[in-house]
């Protein structure tokens, strides 16, 4: 893919909160990126299970509210809300472990801007290891697959984009948006250096996880 990893992963800001669900702490990743489409468009690019496989991955399911999806190799769970073209909420369950996940939709100046939040129990070992990283770098890799699609009409492909992430350039692109995601969790109290070794940690989690 011929990209400024540099330009192309500030395009996403990066928040992390504090949270609180059921009286247990969480901890939340909020990633946010003004796509150049009307809201109608990304809506369907997000919701349409013909045109998610196009950037993300192939999708299964009853996709209605109350309903179940599967994307295949990776998360499932229970559409929550789904209000048109504005709101979508899933629970995110994968690995035992159930997270959630709500994506916002906004008109902005040439575009539309989607907000994505995704809130997770706090694991203090798995936290002090990769820091909000482990999931705010795979969310930054589908924003970037969601614009080259929304750019060019075209789906991505899956083998050229894994290709892509271990290359220099996209090495690059992992650790910018992981030190993004540091400073993020330095900004909500994380101490600094932490927060920097576990952003080097994430790069390596990464990049040699995509390569093997």
């Amino acid at each position: 893919m011929d990209l400024d990893p540099v330009m192309t992963a500030g395009l996403v800001t990066r928040e992390v909160r504090t949270g609180e669900r059921d009286g247990a702490p969480t901890r939340i990743v909020v990633a946010r990126r003004t796509y150049e489409t009307d809201q109608g468009d990304l809506w369907q690019a997000i919701t349409a299970p013909e045109r998610i496989p196009r950037w993300f991955l192939p999708i299964t399911g009853e996709l209605r509210l109350g309903g179940r999806y599967q994307l295949e190799g990776n998360a499932g769970g229970v559409i929550e809300a789904c209000d048109e073209p504005d709101h979508l909420a899933v629970t995110w369950e994968f690995a035992q472990q159930v997270s959630w996940l709500r994506v916002t939709l906004s008109p902005a100046a040439g575009g539309t801007t989607l907000e994505l939040a995704h809130e997770a129990p706090v694991d203090p070992d798995f936290w002090a290891q990769y820091g909000p990283g482990a999931a705010g770098v795979g969310w930054d890799l589908g924003l970037l697959g969601l614009g080259l699609y929304l750019d060019s009409g075209d789906a991505v492909d899956p083998a050229q984009a894994e290709r892509w992430t271990v290359s220099p350039s996209g090495i690059e692109f992992v650790r910018h948006a992981a030190h993004g995601w540091a400073a993020a969790a330095e900004a909500d109290g994380d101490a600094p250096t932490a927060a920097g070794e576990a952003a080097e940690r994430t790069v390596a989690f990464y990049t040699t996880l995509t390569e093997g």
